[in-house]
């Protein structure tokens, strides 16, 4: 499976809610902090558009917001 990166602010509760969820679920990610981290905040709105987080980037499929279905359906894909 292609790495998963998760674009999140540290004051984010949606961020928070899907962090808990991933780690529920035993999938590995690798998290950025966009509100410090620039160079991911540049890379995730070139990503999706959006500057709204949480954003969760599985194989080059994009999830903006906290959608477990949308989530799911990715990693079973990927």
């Amino acid at each position: 499976m292609d790495k998963i990166k998760v674009y999140s602010t540290p004051t984010c509760p949606w961020c928070k809610k899907l962090k808990g969820w991933l780690d529920e679920k035993g999938v590995k990610y690798e998290d950025f902090d966009v509100s410090s981290d620039h160079e991911a905040a540049r890379e995730m709105i070139e990503k999706s558009g959006q500057m709204g987080v949480p954003q969760t980037d599985i194989g080059g499929k994009v999830i903006v917001g906290f959608d477990p279905d949308s989530i799911e359906k990715e990693l079973e894909d990927a």
